[in-house]
């Protein structure tokens, strides 16, 4: 493995156990030995994948035992999430959770019969132990083979039978939208923002959804609950309040104790819900939260050609004298002592106030003791905390001498895409010229290194593009051309994602029943083809391709893409009727092809006009920009249009009254 390129396979180069990355040498060892293949799946920087490789991977003697019995195979899920998906399904189906590190048994012939997330090396936790489990398994190999081998097919289809989505003539309910908005309501926190009890994951598809359902339903408890979530957020631990940028996810309810790594596709997605915000608001400290994650990111995640990074981990040294051992969020926390010596005792104290630090440290549930005597920035009241930003600044540049967290510096394009799409938005909505200059230059670096031959490619690292691009990987750069093309109106931004939408219905989409299948159709690796179906972490690639496919066809006025979108809407219409909030970006790509027509045409030297139209919240309006004429702005509504207005208070009235910002001012 000491020659791939995926920094998490080359992290486990090292171990006893004899890893073959995924492939055919793996899978010939396997049927030549007559072995079962042990699969470990993870990424770079996730906290129980280091755990399990310390206890289990680097000890000798479990290596051994892996080595013996099975051929071990190590995935990046980041890189293959086509292969992490199978699998993961299964687990899920057959143990109830899932998550990583995620480890499969299967038969040489791919055959998923036994699964599980992290094993610790012997029993505790009140799970098995990792060494038991390999004998186990080993042993029924031996005397069960039969009885493994009939459970792991009946299981793939009943798996291949549940994955089927097909459209069954069934027609999208409006009631859907009601009945998920009320799920959301029932399940929202009113105290400290976001849905269900500890752990809290951030889900900007949910806001996404609230956003746009408050604008079609005039429902202004949906925008209420987005904004609670989104300002409670920016005031937790979750939110780095000296570097920018937000963590996985929080521990608690309160977003206070975050899980501590940094990912791409979370740094996206939240710049984009709290750009959002500010235009549904006008406060600026929305716009205050995007800017730190667009700092964050141009700062630590961008490759000097321009792509976007993956991630940064969660663990990180806590002793520069002892560079092997590691803690959870060790970058990032302080200790009162060394508050006072950098800060000075009284501004100190003043900040610790503000950030809720004490002299013993701040988190008080610690069940393995990562956090005793230190302290996790979070504001206790409002924010912004305008009166230390210099203390900030301090913080930070002593931060900047510590030793690093891990960066994943692979380059991966439906990430790209995402962030791509948020660093468009920040420079139109933010009036800010760098942000639309590094989504330029982000996606000059797609077109220049991840397109092979006029395919797409998932992943760049150090020089080499690999593994053939997915659904997701079109659908989000598809849709970052939009995002560019609105906010250069350059038609070669749009001609690029036309090109990407049309390979998107050639290699995925499933032509008899609608929709899109996550992977093409020429893979002999895959025991079954999916169709991605829920907006987690990420949105789903069904959910953005609709969405992109949309605005491309009102752009492009290409028939096929618009086919195209119904088909796949009309594809989930069941799940979006019965299980509307598994797919919430669904949901904004169905309200978007039922809002009616609403477009804003631009004549002339427009800049102003064009700079006050991105004030506002409009996110089912098309924007067109004739340079010819006179400077003028034209609002067209279901096939009508208004005179068209020459001055930006005009066309801020035909747009709709200036937002007032929150009662709650500042949070």
């Amino acid at each position: 493995m000491i020659h791939e390129k995926s920094p998490y396979l080359l992290q486990h180069a090292h171990n006893p156990v004899d890893w073959y990355p995924w492939g055919a040498e793996a899978f010939r060892k396997a049927h030549e030995e007559d072995k079962p293949i042990f699969l470990s799946a993870g990424y770079s920087t996730c906290h129980w994948c280091h755990v399990m490789e310390r206890e289990s991977f680097e000890n000798e003697a479990i290596a051994a035992q892996i080595n013996r019995d099975f051929v071990a195979v190590k995935l990046d899920r980041e890189e293959r999430p086509d292969i992490d998906r199978i699998y993961m399904l299964f687990v899920q189906a057959t143990t109830g959770s899932g998550g990583w590190p995620m480890s499969v048994w299967m038969t040489p012939d791919l055959k998923p019969f036994y699964g599980g997330t992290y094993f610790p090396p012997d029993n505790r936790y009140g799970r098995p132990g990792f060494g038991y489990v390999l004998q186990q398994l080993a042993q029924a190999w031996k005397e069960q083979r039969e009885k493994l081998v009939s459970s792991s097919i009946s299981i793939l289809g009943e798996l291949e039978s549940h994955s089927q989505v097909q459209s069954a003539g069934t027609e999208i309910e409006r009631g859907a939208f009601d009945s998920s908005y009320h799920y959301f309501r029932r399940t929202f926190d009113t105290h400290h923002g976001g849905f269900g009890q500890a752990p809290k994951f951030p889900r900007p598809s949910v806001l996404d959804f609230l956003f746009r359902y408050s604008v079609t339903a005039k429902e202004e408890e949906a925008r209420e609950m987005a904004l609670t979530t989104l300002r409670e957020m920016a005031k937790g631990g979750m939110h780095d309040h000296l570097g920018g940028g937000f963590h996985r996810y929080s521990v608690d309810e309160r977003w206070f104790v975050p899980h501590f790594e940094k990912m791409l596709y979370d740094q996206a997605q939240l710049a984009s819900s709290y750009l959002e915000a500010y235009q549904v608001t006008r406060d600026e400290a929305f716009a205050d939260v995007a800017r730190g994650i667009f700092e964050y990111v141009l700062r630590d995640m961008t490759h000097p050609e321009g792509g976007f990074l993956s991630a940064e981990d969660a663990d990180s040294v806590i002793d520069p004298a002892n560079l092997h051992e590691k803690g959870e969020g060790a970058f990032y926390v302080w200790t009162m002592e060394e508050l006072k010596q950098l800060l000075g005792a009284d501004r100190a104290l003043a900040f610790a106030q503000k950030y809720g630090c004490r002299e013993n440290g701040n988190v008080d549930n610690d069940p393995h003791a990562e956090f005793t005597g230190k302290n996790i920035l979070f504001l206790k009241d409002s924010y912004p905390a305008e009166e230390f930003g210099k203390e900030r600044q301090i913080l930070l540049e002593a931060r900047s001498k510590r030793i690093r967290p891990h960066l994943d510096d692979k380059v991966l394009a439906s990430w790209n895409g995402l962030m791509i799409s948020a660093f468009a938005k920040g420079g139109q909505v933010l009036n800010e010229r760098r942000y639309l200059d590094a989504a330029l230059k982000a996606l000059g670096f797609i077109r220049g290194r991840l397109m092979v031959d006029g395919k797409l490619m998932r992943r760049w690292r150090d020089g080499e593009a690999a593994v053939a691009g997915f659904l997701d990987d079109y659908a989000a750069l598809a849709q970052a051309c939009v995002d560019v093309y609105e906010a250069t109106f350059d038609e070669a931004q749009l001609a690029f994602g036309k090109t990407l939408a049309l390979s998107m219905l050639e290699l995925f989409e499933d032509k008899q029943n609608g929709g899109f299948y996550s992977t093409a159709g020429d893979s002999d690796e895959l025991v079954l083809r999916l169709k991605e179906d829920y907006d987690g972490a990420e949105p789903a690639g069904n959910s953005v391709a609709a969405g992109a496919l949309l605005r491309l066809a009102e752009y492009c006025g290409l028939e096929p893409l618009k086919e195209a979108a119904g088909d796949t809407l009309a594809a989930f219409a069941s799940r979006i009727n019965q299980q509307g909030v598994t797919i919430p970006r669904m949901l904004c790509a169905v309200l978007e092809s039922q809002a009616p027509k609403s477009e804003v045409k631009f004549t002339g030297e427009a800049e102003p006009l064009i700079q006050e139209f991105r004030k506002h919240f409009r996110p089912f309006t098309s924007v067109h920009w004739d340079r010819t004429g006179a400077a003028s702005a034209m609002v067209c509504e279901d096939f009508v249009c208004q005179p068209a207005v020459a001055t930006a208070e005009e066309l801020s009235q035909l747009l709709g009254p200036t937002p007032i910002v929150s009662s709650q001012g500042n949070f």
